[in-house]
């Protein structure tokens, strides 16, 4: 149950990432606040990387680890635009629920391409969770544009994508303790993210990555609270499914609700709060049914 754990921690440094993030877009635009995450993120995972290897012998990426590192690293880079455009249109909290339909898309394309079992409990429960979020977004679904409903559902289906590639790059790797071979495989999907970052910038947006550098300690303090939840999602993959860690992160959600009501002056109605209490009866379920 040590995923527990990595999971939790992850949720709570994504969310104080997404909020940084989220201040980002408006004054560097989303494609500055996308690359912030990769950019900053790379020296921290590095570092962590060299100090592991002082200590002892890293897993060596073959061919196999790359193409699923690629895979997830791209998806990923999508997902984060498309979740900040939907924070940009729908609001925070919003956005982080409309996005959090993942763990369905993620646990088919998982029993799809890493034959991970579903079983009838754990569709139950995953499914209890995402309605639970579709409550707690608090959105007008009558008056919600197609737009921002296709920028939220698309960011999670991609974002599921990402993490089936993650978890296939750490599986991929010969060798090594779970939280080695996660550590490797974060600090190569991360110079992979930062390498197409930097190319697209410097050809495309120019004035995004002037951005990035004025805003440089706003971007540090994302960076590396992305670097964090990043190593953390990774030792959850090498743990568990991905669907598994996806679903319980799924806590993510009231926490964002608390960050749209304290910083974003958002308030929470009774329709949330009922969301809510479906997302933890769901994550419970989610527990119960991998401990049985």
């Amino acid at each position: 149950m040590l995923w527990v754990a990595t999971t939790l921690i992850a949720a709570v440094a994504q969310t104080g990432r997404n909020a940084a993030q989220a201040g980002l877009t408006g004054r560097i635009g989303t494609a500055g606040a996308t690359a912030v995450r990769f950019i900053f993120g790379l020296p921290f995972a590095l570092i962590a990387l060299a100090v592991a290897a002082a200590v002892t012998t890293l897993p060596m990426p073959d061919g196999t680890v790359l193409r699923w590192a690629v895979t997830g690293a791209i998806a990923q880079m999508l997902a984060t635009g498309f979740l900040l455009l939907a924070m940009q249109g729908r609001g925070f909290g919003v956005a982080t629920a409309l996005s959090k339909t993942e763990p369905v898309t993620l646990a088919l394309i998982g029993a799809l391409l890493l034959a991970e079992p579903l079983g009838w409990s754990r569709i139950a429960a995953i499914t209890i969770a995402v309605a639970g979020v579709l409550l707690v977004s608090g959105a007008d679904w009558s008056r919600l544009g197609r737009r921002s409903v296709f920028q939220g559902v698309a960011a999670g289906a991609l974002f599921g994508l990402a993490a089936i590639g993650f978890r296939g790059a750490i599986l991929a790797l010969p060798e090594g303790g779970f939280f080695l071979r996660a550590l490797t495989a974060l600090a190569l999907s991360l110079a992979i993210q930062t390498v197409l970052a930097l190319i697209w910038l410097i050809l495309f947006d120019r004035a995004a990555l002037g951005g990035i550098l004025r805003e440089w300690r706003v971007s540090l303090a994302a960076g590396a609270l992305g670097a964090l939840a990043s190593l953390f999602w990774f030792s959850g993959f090498a743990l568990t499914s991905a669907a598994n860690v996806r679903t319980l992160a799924l806590i993510e959600v009231p926490l964002a609700q608390v960050i749209s009501g304290r910083v974003f002056r958002q308030s929470v109605s009774a329709r949330q709060w009922a969301g809510m209490g479906l997302i933890v009866l769901g994550v419970a379920w989610l527990l119960l049914a991998v401990v049985g």
